[in-house]
């Protein structure tokens, strides 16, 4: 997907329970990319029938090594398991690279850098269906992740990933991207 396509009048806003004033609005999209609709994050992790777009940020230094941020206890999915560098939802009205780099900045303060789109694919599982948008970029900066956004981060060696696998240390989500971006992410380099 190369970006969303949001209609002229905001979309109708679909299956809201109890939406309070500060609520976070994510678009509903078709899987081209098309905003069909808006609804809140909680319904969205309720109803995956709502296909929401969100973005992951891969970060790679020049020596072979990926950065991972440990989810903060916090969360309400998979709190406490290691997953992709940056990853969140794209708010209502926003782009892809908007949310990328807003996300970047609020998780690990990280705002100049610059991304390569690797690929999109929808994510189900039981409780939500998102449109993933896979970002790269290599740097050799360290990095200062967020505490109140994420518990900690570290640089992992490609050997100490793939021995961790099915470990229950990462997401299931982080798992399977990994292996599908792999061989892309350290072609960057």
């Amino acid at each position: 997907m190369a970006e969303l396509l949001y209609p002229a009048e905001p979309a109708p806003l679909m299956a809201v329970r109890s939406a309070r004033g500060n609520a976070e609005i994510l678009p509903i999209i078709e899987p081209s990319g098309l905003v069909i609709g808006r609804s809140t994050r909680k319904v969205c992790h309720g109803r995956p029938d709502l296909l929401h777009p969100v973005v992951h940020l891969h970060i790679i230094d020049p020596y072979d090594n990926l950065y991972l941020q440990k989810r903060s206890m916090t969360k309400d999915l998979l709190p406490g398991r290691w997953d992709t560098a940056v990853g969140g939802h794209v708010t209502y009205g926003e782009s892809l690279i908007e949310a990328l780099f807003r996300e970047a900045g609020e998780e690990l303060g990280f705002v100049d850098f610059n991304p390569t789109l690797l690929e999109s694919y929808i994510w189900n599982s039981p409780v939500e269906s998102e449109m993933v948008n896979v970002f790269a970029t290599v740097t050799d900066r360290e990095i200062e992740p967020d505490n109140d956004e994420v518990d900690e981060g570290r640089w992992w060696t490609v050997r100490e990933i793939e021995d961790a696998m099915g470990k229950e240390i990462f997401t299931p989500q982080f798992e399977q991207e990994y292996y599908r971006i792999k061989d892309r992410l350290y072609t960057l380099l």
